[in-house]
């Protein structure tokens, strides 16, 4: 890979973005509940019930109180605000939330759509998580910058969450 000029002569550090893996999430989406076509967008609503999310550092249950809040736009990319409470095997609960953009050719998301199993290399899905941690053993997620990688199944959506380095 070659270096953009634009990237000469900076220290290496802001040539590229490292990560190493957070953790990996699934959640339970129920069906979506439709508000309908806004000024904004089609909004839709899906309520996440539950989930599990385990890492090397840290791992533990999504808890039933989790709203996605989607925004389908006129170029038929999605974007979703999302807040989750998460429990971690300790016992600590910690606020989770996220945008993300799921976008990609009409006749995959489609597919996506109508609950097909659509390879994650077809379509873009990013999201980008902060969280609200109790000060004690998982304070240090509160000064976490976290990207994620999305793949949508039929019963909702798995991620790989990277800690940004």
């Amino acid at each position: 890979m070659t270096e953009h000029a634009s990237l000469a002569g900076l220290p290496a550090v802001l040539t590229q973005v490292r990560a190493k893996p957070l953790f990996v999430m699934r959640l339970e989406v129920r069906k979506l509940l439709m508000v309908g076509q806004t000024p904004g967008g089609l909004r839709r609503i899906g309520v996440v019930p539950g989930g599990t999310f385990e890492g090397e550092r840290i791992s533990g249950e999504v808890l039933d109180s989790g709203t996605d809040w989607q925004t389908v736009m006129g170029d038929g990319s999605t974007r979703l605000d999302v807040r989750l409470m998460l429990r971690a095997t300790d016992g600590a609960t910690i606020m989770m939330r996220y945008q993300g953009i799921r976008h990609g050719p009409v006749d995959v998301i489609s597919r996506l759509e109508a609950g097909e199993i659509v390879d994650p290399d077809r379509y873009y899905f990013r999201i980008n998580p902060i969280f609200d941690a109790p000060t004690g053993p998982h304070e240090w997620l509160n000064r976490v910058i976290a990207v994620g990688i999305g793949h949508r199944l039929a019963t909702g959506p798995v991620y790989s969450v990277f800690e940004v380095l």
